[in-house]
């Protein structure tokens, strides 16, 4: 079964960047549409990014456009979120996941999150 493994979160200034990572194991991640989720504290979780099997990204909030750049290397089985010109409000616990289809989401796995916070 597959399993999934965010890393890279920490403590950012407004404005820094941030690059996580999703390592996989138990499958390969060649057969699967991998997303990004965030959720914050008192909110619902919403999408922020996904990556098709073919490598095309789709965004599901605008505003990450131009900031947010999702990648996979399906040598290493691992996705990676590059983050640059945060924001305070986007201080959530960022999971990944691993689904059939980018959109709409359709997910069937999940890692544990990785918390990013976004503070002076």
């Amino acid at each position: 079964q597959l399993q999934l493994v965010e890393s890279g979160g920490g403590l950012v200034q407004p404005g820094g960047s941030l690059s996580l990572s999703c390592a996989a194991s138990g499958d390969t991640l060649d057969y699967y549409a991998i997303g990004w989720f965030r959720q914050a504290p008192g909110k619902e979780r919403e999408g922020v990014i996904c990556i098709s099997m073919d490598g095309g990204s789709t965004n599901y909030v605008d505003d990450v456009a131009g900031r947010f750049i999702i990648s996979r290397d399906n040598a290493k089985n691992t996705v990676y979120l590059q983050m640059n010109s945060l924001k305070s409000e986007e201080t959530a616990v960022y999971y990944c996941a691993a689904g059939r289809r980018c959109r709409p989401p359709s997910m069937d796995y999940w890692g544990k999150g990785t918390q990013v916070t976004v503070s002076s």
